[in-house]
């Protein structure tokens, strides 16, 4: 499966659940129904993926947890405010960054329309950039 499969998928779970709660509610509620519309279609995920990183050839575990990682391929971090912030951009660039995954869904659900709440980040080239090692001079 592809990346655009998999966002398609992903962005489809995610317009189900808003079409049956609409916006207003705690991020935790659409969390734990996304959780079924995924398994509903049949994707692999990880639901609060730990996010520990190196620094300084050290393991760094903040307790950072990514809402879902799927297909071992996709962030999925999931928002219920009344925009989306250049912070959340910054946080997702960071996450990929972070991770091997090449790209990221920034899914705001406290919009009256999902696609106004719907954005996809992508770091390009995914795997060209210097490791984090690199940039510490390690």
């Amino acid at each position: 499966m592809n990346i655009n499969d998999i966002t398609g998928l992903v962005i489809g779970s995610a317009m189900a659940v808003h079409r049956r709660l609409g916006p207003g509610l705690l991020e935790s509620a659409y969390e734990t129904c996304m959780v079924l519309e995924l398994a509903e279609r049949g994707l692999r995920f990880q639901r609060q993926y730990p996010l520990n990183f190196s620094y300084r050839g050290q393991t760094v575990d903040c307790g950072y947890r990514l809402d879902f990682v799927v297909e071992d391929q996709v962030i999925v971090e999931l928002k219920s405010v009344s925009r989306l912030l250049p912070i959340h951009l910054a946080q997702m660039l960071t996450y990929i960054n972070l991770t091997d995954c090449p790209v990221g869904l920034l899914i705001n659900f406290n919009v009256q329309f999902l696609k106004h709440g719907l954005r996809r980040v992508v770091l390009r080239p995914p795997r060209s950039l210097p490791s984090l090692s690199d940039l510490c001079g390690e």
